[in-house]
Protein backbone atom coordinates (compact mmCIF):
# COMPACT_ATOMS: atom_id res chain seq x y z
CA UNK A 1 0.00 0.00 0.00
CA UNK A 2 1.36 3.51 -0.95
CA UNK A 3 2.65 5.78 1.73
CA UNK A 4 0.57 8.83 1.33
CA UNK A 5 2.11 11.62 1.68
CA UNK A 6 1.60 14.66 4.86
CA UNK A 7 0.34 17.77 3.02
CA UNK A 8 2.11 20.70 3.95
CA UNK A 9 -0.46 23.60 5.07
CA UNK A 10 1.30 27.08 4.29
CA UNK A 11 1.00 29.92 6.36
CA UNK A 12 -0.66 32.94 4.79
CA UNK A 13 0.82 36.06 6.23
CA UNK A 14 -1.89 38.87 6.56
CA UNK A 15 -0.78 41.79 3.96
CA UNK A 16 -2.64 44.45 6.63
CA UNK A 17 -0.01 46.29 8.13
CA UNK A 18 0.49 46.02 11.93
CA UNK A 19 -1.10 49.71 13.72
CA UNK A 20 1.47 49.50 16.36
CA UNK A 21 4.41 48.88 14.53
CA UNK A 22 3.55 51.56 11.64
CA UNK A 23 2.22 54.23 14.49
CA UNK A 24 6.21 53.64 15.60
CA UNK A 25 7.42 53.75 12.29
CA UNK A 26 5.45 57.17 11.78
CA UNK A 27 6.98 58.90 14.43
CA UNK A 28 10.65 57.73 14.29
CA UNK A 29 10.08 59.35 10.84
CA UNK A 30 8.50 62.50 12.13
CA UNK A 31 10.83 62.57 14.85
CA UNK A 32 13.75 62.83 12.14
CA UNK A 33 11.79 65.14 10.22
CA UNK A 34 11.86 67.65 13.02
CA UNK A 35 15.78 67.86 13.32
CA UNK A 36 15.82 68.81 9.76
CA UNK A 37 13.01 71.47 10.08
CA UNK A 38 14.44 72.84 12.81
CA UNK A 39 17.43 74.34 10.63
CA UNK A 40 15.35 75.39 7.84
CA UNK A 41 14.26 79.47 7.54
CA UNK A 42 11.78 81.67 7.49
CA UNK A 43 11.58 81.94 3.70
CA UNK A 44 11.54 77.81 3.19
CA UNK A 45 8.85 77.78 5.44
CA UNK A 46 6.68 80.42 5.09
CA UNK A 47 7.06 79.27 0.91
CA UNK A 48 5.61 76.02 2.01
CA UNK A 49 2.69 77.47 3.88
CA UNK A 50 1.70 79.78 1.19
CA UNK A 51 1.71 76.59 -0.98
CA UNK A 52 -0.53 74.14 1.12
CA UNK A 53 -2.61 77.56 0.86
CA UNK A 54 -3.36 77.74 -3.00
CA UNK A 55 -3.09 73.79 -2.89
CA UNK A 56 -6.10 73.33 -0.65
CA UNK A 57 -7.88 76.05 -3.12
CA UNK A 58 -6.93 74.09 -6.19
CA UNK A 59 -8.22 70.47 -4.84
CA UNK A 60 -11.25 71.94 -3.21
CA UNK A 61 -13.37 69.75 -5.29
CA UNK A 62 -11.50 66.59 -3.87
CA UNK A 63 -11.35 67.77 -0.81
CA UNK A 64 -15.43 68.49 -0.36
CA UNK A 65 -16.07 65.26 -2.03
CA UNK A 66 -14.47 63.14 0.56
CA UNK A 67 -15.96 65.61 3.26
CA UNK A 68 -19.11 64.46 1.87
CA UNK A 69 -18.46 60.80 2.21
CA UNK A 70 -17.68 61.42 6.10
CA UNK A 71 -20.72 63.71 6.92
CA UNK A 72 -22.99 61.04 5.47
CA UNK A 73 -21.40 58.36 7.46
CA UNK A 74 -21.90 60.95 10.43
CA UNK A 75 -25.26 61.71 9.61
CA UNK A 76 -26.30 58.22 9.43
CA UNK A 77 -24.43 57.68 12.74
CA UNK A 78 -26.43 59.77 14.17
CA UNK A 79 -23.88 62.22 15.00
CA UNK A 80 -25.12 65.11 17.46
CA UNK A 81 -25.24 68.38 15.31
CA UNK A 82 -22.64 70.42 17.08
CA UNK A 83 -20.61 67.81 15.83
CA UNK A 84 -21.60 67.44 12.49
CA UNK A 85 -21.28 71.13 12.37
CA UNK A 86 -17.74 71.21 13.58
CA UNK A 87 -16.90 68.03 10.63
CA UNK A 88 -18.38 69.68 7.43
CA UNK A 89 -16.55 71.53 5.31
CA UNK A 90 -18.00 74.11 3.35
CA UNK A 91 -15.91 76.66 -0.08
CA UNK A 92 -15.68 79.54 2.61
CA UNK A 93 -13.92 76.98 5.29
CA UNK A 94 -11.97 75.85 3.03
CA UNK A 95 -10.90 79.62 1.67
CA UNK A 96 -10.56 80.57 5.52
CA UNK A 97 -8.17 77.96 5.98
CA UNK A 98 -5.86 79.22 3.16
CA UNK A 99 -6.00 82.55 4.92
CA UNK A 100 -5.00 81.37 8.39
CA UNK A 101 -2.30 79.81 6.29
CA UNK A 102 -1.37 83.08 4.90
CA UNK A 103 -1.80 85.22 7.85
CA UNK A 104 0.75 82.35 9.77
CA UNK A 105 3.23 83.34 6.47
CA UNK A 106 2.67 86.82 7.53
CA UNK A 107 4.02 86.47 11.00
CA UNK A 108 7.44 86.90 12.72
CA UNK A 109 9.04 83.72 12.54
CA UNK A 110 9.44 83.12 16.88
CA UNK A 111 12.36 80.23 15.80
CA UNK A 112 15.57 82.06 17.11
CA UNK A 113 13.97 85.06 18.54
CA UNK A 114 16.39 86.14 21.42
CA UNK A 115 13.82 86.83 24.61
CA UNK A 116 16.80 87.88 26.88
CA UNK A 117 20.16 89.35 26.29
CA UNK A 118 22.43 90.05 29.25
CA UNK A 119 26.15 90.76 29.64
CA UNK A 120 27.76 88.91 33.11
CA UNK A 121 30.04 90.40 35.30
CA UNK A 122 32.57 87.88 33.59
CA UNK A 123 32.32 89.07 30.44
CA UNK A 124 30.21 86.69 28.90
CA UNK A 125 27.07 87.20 26.93
CA UNK A 126 24.27 85.11 28.27
CA UNK A 127 21.00 84.96 26.10
CA UNK A 128 17.60 83.44 25.96
CA UNK A 129 16.81 81.82 22.43
CA UNK A 130 13.31 80.68 21.41
CA UNK A 131 13.43 77.26 19.80
CA UNK A 132 11.28 74.61 18.58
CA UNK A 133 9.90 71.73 20.64
CA UNK A 134 10.48 68.97 18.43
CA UNK A 135 7.62 66.81 18.29
CA UNK A 136 3.91 67.29 18.66
CA UNK A 137 1.51 64.66 18.57
CA UNK A 138 -1.64 66.26 17.84
CA UNK A 139 -5.07 64.25 19.07
CA UNK A 140 -8.52 66.20 18.35
CA UNK A 141 -12.13 64.86 16.91
CA UNK A 142 -14.30 65.55 14.29
CA UNK A 143 -12.68 69.07 13.40
CA UNK A 144 -10.74 68.68 9.54
CA UNK A 145 -9.87 72.39 9.87
CA UNK A 146 -7.68 71.45 12.91
CA UNK A 147 -5.38 69.29 10.63
CA UNK A 148 -4.74 72.15 8.31
CA UNK A 149 -4.45 74.63 11.56
CA UNK A 150 -1.88 72.45 13.56
CA UNK A 151 0.40 71.31 10.35
CA UNK A 152 0.52 75.34 9.07
CA UNK A 153 1.52 76.02 12.90
CA UNK A 154 3.97 73.75 13.74
CA UNK A 155 5.50 73.91 10.45
CA UNK A 156 5.86 77.83 10.78
CA UNK A 157 7.22 76.96 14.64
CA UNK A 158 9.39 74.59 13.52
CA UNK A 159 8.01 71.23 14.60
CA UNK A 160 6.97 68.45 13.20
CA UNK A 161 3.49 67.08 14.13
CA UNK A 162 1.53 63.87 14.50
CA UNK A 163 -2.30 64.15 13.61
CA UNK A 164 -4.63 61.81 14.77
CA UNK A 165 -7.74 62.71 14.33
CA UNK A 166 -11.58 61.20 14.70
CA UNK A 167 -12.62 58.47 12.45
CA UNK A 168 -15.60 60.29 12.24
CA UNK A 169 -13.09 62.77 9.48
CA UNK A 170 -11.20 60.35 8.00
CA UNK A 171 -11.70 60.63 4.82
CA UNK A 172 -11.27 64.33 4.71
CA UNK A 173 -8.21 64.54 6.83
CA UNK A 174 -6.70 61.65 4.43
CA UNK A 175 -7.21 64.53 1.47
CA UNK A 176 -6.12 67.39 3.82
CA UNK A 177 -2.55 65.73 4.50
CA UNK A 178 -2.10 64.41 0.76
CA UNK A 179 -2.76 68.36 -0.31
CA UNK A 180 0.08 68.86 2.52
CA UNK A 181 2.26 66.83 1.68
CA UNK A 182 2.12 67.12 -2.13
CA UNK A 183 2.79 71.20 -0.92
CA UNK A 184 5.82 70.50 1.39
CA UNK A 185 7.53 68.28 -1.18
CA UNK A 186 6.99 71.20 -4.17
CA UNK A 187 8.98 73.29 -1.39
CA UNK A 188 11.92 70.90 -1.06
CA UNK A 189 11.00 69.92 2.82
CA UNK A 190 10.20 66.54 3.91
CA UNK A 191 6.58 65.34 3.75
CA UNK A 192 7.40 63.48 7.29
CA UNK A 193 6.87 66.91 8.84
CA UNK A 194 3.11 66.05 8.79
CA UNK A 195 2.37 62.68 9.82
CA UNK A 196 -1.49 61.74 9.56
CA UNK A 197 -2.30 58.18 12.10
CA UNK A 198 -4.40 56.40 9.39
CA UNK A 199 -6.01 54.08 11.99
CA UNK A 200 -8.69 54.40 14.07
CA UNK A 201 -7.68 52.17 16.98
CA UNK A 202 -8.48 53.70 20.52
CA UNK A 203 -5.64 51.75 21.81
CA UNK A 204 -2.82 53.11 19.66
CA UNK A 205 -3.59 56.57 21.61
CA UNK A 206 -2.23 54.92 24.33
CA UNK A 207 0.83 54.48 22.54
CA UNK A 208 1.09 57.36 20.82
CA UNK A 209 1.05 59.17 24.35
CA UNK A 210 3.40 57.60 25.59
CA UNK A 211 6.43 57.28 23.74
CA UNK A 212 8.30 59.87 25.37
CA UNK A 213 11.57 59.08 24.08
CA UNK A 214 10.26 60.77 20.40
CA UNK A 215 7.68 62.91 21.59
CA UNK A 216 8.04 66.38 22.85
CA UNK A 217 4.56 67.27 24.01
CA UNK A 218 0.87 66.19 23.56
CA UNK A 219 -2.15 68.53 22.56
CA UNK A 220 -5.47 66.70 23.78
CA UNK A 221 -8.24 68.77 21.75
CA UNK A 222 -11.84 67.15 22.21
CA UNK A 223 -14.65 65.91 24.67
CA UNK A 224 -13.68 66.56 28.75
CA UNK A 225 -13.81 62.71 29.13
CA UNK A 226 -11.13 61.74 26.16
CA UNK A 227 -8.85 64.69 27.36
CA UNK A 228 -8.89 63.50 31.36
CA UNK A 229 -8.40 60.26 29.89
CA UNK A 230 -5.12 61.21 28.27
CA UNK A 231 -4.16 62.68 31.02
CA UNK A 232 -4.47 59.82 32.90
CA UNK A 233 -2.11 57.55 30.97
CA UNK A 234 0.19 59.90 29.07
CA UNK A 235 4.08 59.78 29.87
CA UNK A 236 4.61 62.43 27.78
CA UNK A 237 3.72 66.11 28.33
CA UNK A 238 0.02 67.01 27.91
CA UNK A 239 -1.16 70.23 27.22
CA UNK A 240 -4.86 70.53 26.72
CA UNK A 241 -7.43 72.08 24.86
CA UNK A 242 -9.97 72.93 27.97
CA UNK A 243 -14.21 72.68 27.96
CA UNK A 244 -15.58 75.72 27.08
CA UNK A 245 -18.28 76.57 29.71
CA UNK A 246 -18.29 80.51 29.24
CA UNK A 247 -20.42 83.34 31.14
CA UNK A 248 -21.47 86.61 29.67
CA UNK A 249 -22.23 89.19 33.11
CA UNK A 250 -24.72 91.60 32.33
CA UNK A 251 -23.91 94.39 35.27
CA UNK A 252 -26.37 96.84 36.47
CA UNK A 253 -24.46 99.65 34.94
CA UNK A 254 -24.52 97.88 31.51
CA UNK A 255 -25.67 99.29 28.02
CA UNK A 256 -28.65 97.36 27.19
CA UNK A 257 -28.04 97.80 23.59
CA UNK A 258 -24.91 96.40 23.57
CA UNK A 259 -25.47 93.67 26.30
CA UNK A 260 -28.51 92.55 24.03
CA UNK A 261 -25.73 92.30 21.20
CA UNK A 262 -23.09 90.51 22.63
CA UNK A 263 -25.35 88.22 24.35
CA UNK A 264 -26.97 87.10 21.42
CA UNK A 265 -23.66 86.65 18.99
CA UNK A 266 -21.79 84.36 22.17
CA UNK A 267 -24.30 82.60 22.25
CA UNK A 268 -25.96 81.78 18.75
CA UNK A 269 -23.28 82.98 16.25
CA UNK A 270 -21.96 79.43 15.99
CA UNK A 271 -23.13 77.30 18.70
CA UNK A 272 -21.17 74.03 18.83
CA UNK A 273 -17.69 75.28 19.78
CA UNK A 274 -15.78 75.81 22.84
CA UNK A 275 -16.22 79.99 23.19
CA UNK A 276 -20.01 80.20 23.29
CA UNK A 277 -21.48 81.42 25.93
CA UNK A 278 -23.43 78.66 27.70
CA UNK A 279 -24.36 80.35 30.87
CA UNK A 280 -25.49 84.24 30.76
CA UNK A 281 -25.68 86.15 34.60
CA UNK A 282 -28.09 89.38 34.99
CA UNK A 283 -27.92 91.97 37.72
CA UNK A 284 -30.93 92.10 39.38
CA UNK A 285 -31.40 95.93 38.49
CA UNK A 286 -30.87 95.25 34.76
CA UNK A 287 -33.23 91.99 35.11
CA UNK A 288 -36.63 93.92 34.77
CA UNK A 289 -35.45 95.46 31.24
CA UNK A 290 -33.33 93.09 29.77
CA UNK A 291 -34.70 89.53 30.07
CA UNK A 292 -37.65 90.15 28.77
CA UNK A 293 -35.83 91.39 25.55
CA UNK A 294 -33.36 88.62 25.11
CA UNK A 295 -35.11 85.75 25.76
CA UNK A 296 -37.09 86.73 23.37
CA UNK A 297 -34.73 87.35 21.17
CA UNK A 298 -33.42 83.33 21.76
CA UNK A 299 -36.12 82.08 21.43
CA UNK A 300 -36.23 83.54 17.91
CA UNK A 301 -33.26 81.60 17.20
CA UNK A 302 -34.75 78.43 18.56
CA UNK A 303 -32.92 78.19 21.75
CA UNK A 304 -33.92 76.98 25.04
CA UNK A 305 -33.50 79.16 27.50
CA UNK A 306 -33.44 77.52 30.92
CA UNK A 307 -34.06 79.92 34.30
CA UNK A 308 -34.04 80.50 37.68
CA UNK A 309 -36.98 81.95 39.41
CA UNK A 310 -36.36 85.15 39.05
CA UNK A 311 -36.01 85.00 35.06
CA UNK A 312 -39.40 82.97 34.64
CA UNK A 313 -40.91 85.65 36.44
CA UNK A 314 -39.64 88.31 34.36
CA UNK A 315 -40.23 86.80 30.45
CA UNK A 316 -42.26 84.30 29.25
CA UNK A 317 -41.67 80.82 28.23
CA UNK A 318 -38.89 79.80 29.86
CA UNK A 319 -37.79 76.43 31.01
CA UNK A 320 -36.96 76.04 35.23
CA UNK A 321 -33.28 75.42 35.35
CA UNK A 322 -32.00 72.91 37.51
CA UNK A 323 -28.74 73.02 39.39
CA UNK A 324 -26.58 70.99 36.89
CA UNK A 325 -27.00 73.24 34.59
CA UNK A 326 -24.74 76.02 35.74
CA UNK A 327 -22.34 73.14 35.23
CA UNK A 328 -22.90 72.01 31.78
CA UNK A 329 -21.53 73.16 28.27
CA UNK A 330 -24.45 72.52 26.15
CA UNK A 331 -22.38 73.07 22.51
CA UNK A 332 -26.27 73.52 21.18
CA UNK A 333 -29.83 75.72 21.06
CA UNK A 334 -29.12 75.70 25.24
CA UNK A 335 -28.59 78.84 27.25
CA UNK A 336 -29.15 78.69 31.30
CA UNK A 337 -29.57 81.84 32.32
CA UNK A 338 -29.63 83.65 36.19
CA UNK A 339 -30.17 87.18 37.76
CA UNK A 340 -27.51 88.12 40.48
CA UNK A 341 -27.61 89.51 43.03
CA UNK A 342 -24.07 91.68 42.77
CA UNK A 343 -20.70 92.29 41.31
CA UNK A 344 -19.04 89.78 43.54
CA UNK A 345 -21.93 87.21 43.44
CA UNK A 346 -21.57 87.22 39.61
CA UNK A 347 -17.59 86.77 40.06
CA UNK A 348 -18.01 83.58 42.70
CA UNK A 349 -20.84 82.11 40.30
CA UNK A 350 -18.22 82.04 37.14
CA UNK A 351 -15.13 80.79 39.27
CA UNK A 352 -17.28 78.09 40.96
CA UNK A 353 -19.13 77.06 37.95
CA UNK A 354 -17.28 78.17 34.45
CA UNK A 355 -14.20 76.31 32.83
CA UNK A 356 -11.74 78.86 33.25
CA UNK A 357 -11.82 79.32 29.44
CA UNK A 358 -13.81 82.70 28.33
CA UNK A 359 -16.38 85.16 30.76
CA UNK A 360 -17.23 88.45 29.85
CA UNK A 361 -18.40 91.39 31.56
CA UNK A 362 -21.01 94.10 29.57
CA UNK A 363 -20.63 97.22 31.58
CA UNK A 364 -20.28 101.02 31.88
CA UNK A 365 -18.48 100.77 35.17
CA UNK A 366 -14.56 100.92 34.66
CA UNK A 367 -14.39 100.33 38.33
CA UNK A 368 -16.54 96.99 38.22
CA UNK A 369 -15.34 95.81 34.53
CA UNK A 370 -11.88 96.35 36.16
CA UNK A 371 -12.50 93.84 39.24
CA UNK A 372 -14.08 91.02 37.19
CA UNK A 373 -11.34 91.28 34.79
CA UNK A 374 -9.00 90.77 38.04
CA UNK A 375 -10.52 88.18 40.38
CA UNK A 376 -12.36 85.96 37.30
CA UNK A 377 -9.62 83.02 37.08
CA UNK A 378 -9.72 82.55 33.12
CA UNK A 379 -7.75 81.92 30.13
CA UNK A 380 -9.21 85.36 28.67
CA UNK A 381 -11.81 87.85 29.94
CA UNK A 382 -13.63 90.43 28.07
CA UNK A 383 -15.12 93.72 28.75
CA UNK A 384 -17.73 94.73 26.83
CA UNK A 385 -17.08 92.34 23.88
CA UNK A 386 -18.24 88.88 23.05
CA UNK A 387 -16.89 85.67 24.45
CA UNK A 388 -16.74 84.25 20.77
CA UNK A 389 -13.83 86.54 20.09
CA UNK A 390 -11.30 84.60 22.05
CA UNK A 391 -9.98 83.23 18.87
CA UNK A 392 -6.16 82.60 17.11
CA UNK A 393 -6.87 84.20 14.10
CA UNK A 394 -8.19 86.98 16.10
CA UNK A 395 -6.05 87.81 18.45
CA UNK A 396 -3.74 88.13 15.77
CA UNK A 397 -1.99 84.47 15.85
CA UNK A 398 -2.89 83.06 12.45
CA UNK A 399 -4.45 80.21 14.06
CA UNK A 400 -4.49 78.40 17.05
CA UNK A 401 -3.81 74.73 18.28
CA UNK A 402 -6.38 75.10 20.87
CA UNK A 403 -7.45 77.35 23.95
CA UNK A 404 -5.77 75.93 27.42
CA UNK A 405 -6.91 76.74 30.47
CA UNK A 406 -4.02 74.94 32.11
CA UNK A 407 -1.32 77.73 33.69
CA UNK A 408 1.64 75.74 32.32
CA UNK A 409 3.34 76.10 29.82
CA UNK A 410 0.76 78.37 27.85
CA UNK A 411 -2.92 79.55 28.73
CA UNK A 412 -5.64 80.58 26.36
CA UNK A 413 -5.02 81.11 22.78
CA UNK A 414 -2.12 78.96 21.73
CA UNK A 415 -0.32 79.90 18.61
CA UNK A 416 3.45 80.03 17.22
CA UNK A 417 5.52 80.86 20.36
CA UNK A 418 3.62 78.92 22.41
CA UNK A 419 4.98 75.62 19.94
CA UNK A 420 8.31 76.87 21.18
CA UNK A 421 10.69 76.51 24.24
CA UNK A 422 14.27 78.46 25.27
CA UNK A 423 17.49 77.57 25.61
CA UNK A 424 20.47 79.45 26.69
CA UNK A 425 22.87 80.48 24.43
CA UNK A 426 26.71 81.28 26.00
CA UNK A 427 29.21 83.39 23.98
CA UNK A 428 32.30 84.02 25.83
CA UNK A 429 36.33 84.42 25.90
CA UNK A 430 37.86 82.04 27.92
CA UNK A 431 35.73 82.13 30.89
CA UNK A 432 36.28 79.38 33.24
CA UNK A 433 34.52 78.94 37.28
CA UNK A 434 36.82 79.85 39.88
Amino acid sequence: MPSRKKKTVKKVRSSAPDPHRELARLVVEAKAASQVLAQVGAEAKNRALLGIAEALLHRQEDILFKNGIDVEAGKAAKLAPALLDRLTLTPRRIQDMAQSLREMAALPDPVGEIVEESRRPNGMILQKVRVPLGLVAMIYEARPNVTVDSAGLCLKSGNAVVLRGGKEALNTNGALTAVIHDALREAGLPPAIVQLVPFTDRELIRDLVTMDQAIDLVIPRGGEEMVRSIREMATVPVLSHGRGLCAVYVDKDADLDMAEKIALNAKVQRMGVCNAMETLLVHKDAAASFLPRIVRLYQEAKVEVRGDEAVRRAAAGVRSAVEKDWDTEFLGPIVAVKVIGSLDEAIAHVNRHGSHHTDAIVTRDAAAADKFLKEVDSAAVLHNASTRLHDGGLFGLGAEMGISTQKLHARGAMGLKELTTTKYVVRGSGQVRE
